[in-house]
């Protein structure tokens, strides 16, 4: 490494070679040194290596200042250049890394459609689908200690759902439950079968209250009858009953007393643990009979 004044004194060939020989070198060596050539002019570049070789530091003199333009790492080498506003090539670097955060100073980072971020061994963590003229979007937004962070839809649209959409058959789980990825029928409730898998089922909760029924039918579990004998006795037949099902009846004119209910366990069923059919005979009578078993068969809620 060496320096030179760049000025070639008149002098015997010997020497005048030695000078010319000196300044190739100053050249070959980009001027390096610890401190400004003595000759430099503005527009002279020389290397300063008074930081060691951890921290050659290359500079740019103006004919006032000498500016950093880069720190060297002879041996790490690395270069790092000094000046922020320097344009990097990241196009031809197909690996590059960083050497901090990357902060996007209030600008955005593009990503093309159907691409997005990957994970360590390059395989897709986030894609992003990209739609034309798009005006809604979601927002991350993290919370401090004691609150929830929140992923919502924004954007230029007033009310806007939030759509998740499992792939295939797939469920969408919060938690460890999964929901249905279908929609029930009307008036069916979301049950769960106790391992963390909802469905929809019929609402077999209450009662599902039936018009004025005035001559012989079936009953439907879940369901209650008004019963109107006013124009001669009336038959119910009971279902097939599983446990818990409930069937209820009201003596809707007051007339059980002289036009009897007759309330039919329909064949293999039993009422009271019995095949027989049970007479309702009392005026204005209500009740509800639920379903044990096959050995008791339907029972009365009330006396």
């Amino acid at each position: 490494m060496a320096q030179h004044d760049y000025n070639i004194a008149n002098a015997s060939f010997p020497t005048v070679r030695t000078d010319i020989n000196n300044v190739l070198e100053a050249i070959n060596t980009s001027n390096s040194g610890s401190s400004r050539p003595s000759g430099a002019v503005a527009g002279t570049i020389w290397l300063d290596t008074s930081g060691g070789v951890t921290a050659h530091v290359l500079k740019f003199y103006d004919g006032g200042a000498d500016i950093p333009l880069a720190t060297i790492n002879t041996t790490a080498n690395t270069v790092d250049f000094t000046d922020s506003t320097v344009t990097f090539d990241i196009v031809n670097d197909t690996s590059p890394q960083l050497g901090g955060n990357l902060d996007t100073n209030s600008q955005n980072i593009i990503i093309d459609d159907a691409h997005g971020i990957l994970d360590e061994n390059s395989n897709e963590q986030i894609v992003f689908q990209t739609t034309a003229d798009a005006v809604n979007q979601l927002d991350i937004t993290n919370a401090a200690t004691s609150n929830a962070p929140e992923i919502s839809a924004t954007g230029g649209d007033t009310n806007i759902d939030l759509k998740l959409t499992p792939k295939g058959s797939g469920k969408l789980v919060f938690d460890g439950i999964k929901f249905p990825n279908a929609d029930g029928s009307a008036n069916q409730v979301m049950t769960t079968n106790g391992s963390g898998v909802l469905s929809f089922v019929d609402n077999v909760g209450g009662t599902d209250w039936q018009a004025v029924q005035t001559s012989t039918f079936t009953a439907v579990a879940g369901k209650g009858y008004f019963i109107n004998t006013t124009g001669g006795a009336i038959e119910m037949d009971l279902p097939a009953g599983t446990l818990g099902d409930e069937v209820s009846f009201i003596d809707y004119a007051g007339t059980f007393d002289t036009n009897a209910l007759t309330i039919d366990p329909n064949g293999s069923e039993k009422i009271y643990g019995s095949t027989d059919s049970l007479t309702v005979s009392v005026e204005r009578a209500a009740n509800t009979l639920v379903y044990t078993d096959g050995t008791q068969g339907w029972l009365l809620k009330n006396k």
